[in-house]
């Protein structure tokens, strides 16, 4: 990934596998005008930030883009791996009970909000379509990177091969100690690739999950050859992005924008 600063303090990364002209953007928490523990770019209404600060947030984020709240399609997201088919007339909508929106409407554009879940993008460049969903460790062994290719294969006839897919800044096995239920959920989900999404601890510490390394997974088993994985961890850059984990629950929600053209 490579980062751009805009002249407003809005920090954001794409992926330098992408083409450069896919409008698109993971956004970090720098630029905005919340205070702590929401500083700054919080852009989730699901967290006790104050209204007028996330509306504000959102003004600033989004014009980057070209963009609105009111230009946009949103998500209700719920750890599960449902997909919606999202246009043009669903901007301003927030879409009920999924963690996938895919589109092929030009002018179409997608968002949602992280705070150490893996943002997963998903690029058609023959069939003109794009697809962003949301997978933290239930999304993951649900296989939602999968479930996007899926509903892609479905609406448009993308041909797993010739996709684009990267999987953003989330919480790695840096710092990411999972209790019992992920472990036996990971080794259902993962049966031939425990050992290296499982990471052994000393001092008998719980295991550690590779989210990112999952994702990448699940987007092989899709089909799709064409994988960027940013290589940033959320909970260990708590300066670059908001971490639910490393910040014990107080903190906001960073944004990924993607438009198509």
């Amino acid at each position: 990934m490579f980062e751009t600063t805009c002249p407003n303090g809005i920090r954001y990364f794409r992926f330098e596998t992408f083409p450069r002209d896919l409008k698109h953007g993971v956004l970090s928490r720098h630029g905005g005008v919340g205070r702590p523990p929401f500083d700054s770019l919080n852009l989730s209404s699901s967290v006790p930030d104050e209204q007028a600060v996330y509306e504000e947030n959102r003004r600033l984020a989004y014009q980057e883009f070209d963009r609105t709240t009111d230009t946009l399609v949103h998500a209700h997201l719920i750890h599960k791996n449902h997909v919606a088919r999202v246009t043009r007339s669903n901007h301003g909508e927030v879409m009920p009970q999924v963690d996938g929106l895919i589109t092929n409407d030009p002018g179409c554009g997608l968002t949602m909000n992280y705070a150490d879940c893996a943002p997963i993008l998903v690029y058609d460049p023959i069939n003109h379509a794009i697809g962003l969903g949301h997978a933290g460790w239930a999304g993951t062994v649900l296989d939602v990177p999968g479930a996007l290719v899926a509903s892609m294969q479905a609406a448009f006839g993308s041909d797993p091969a010739e996709l684009l897919a990267g999987v953003g800044p989330c919480i790695s096995s840096a710092v990411y100690e999972v209790g019992d239920n992920v472990i036996e959920a990971v080794k259902d989900a993962f049966p031939h690739h425990v050992e290296n999404l499982l990471i052994p601890q000393v001092h008998g510490e719980r295991p550690h999950f590779d989210l990112p390394q999952a994702n990448l997974i699940n987007f092989q088993r899709a089909g799709v050859q064409h994988i960027e994985l940013s290589g940033l961890c959320t909970g260990t850059r708590t300066d670059l992005f908001f971490s639910h984990r490393a910040e014990k629950g107080k903190t906001g929600r960073f944004g990924v924008v993607m438009v198509l053209g």
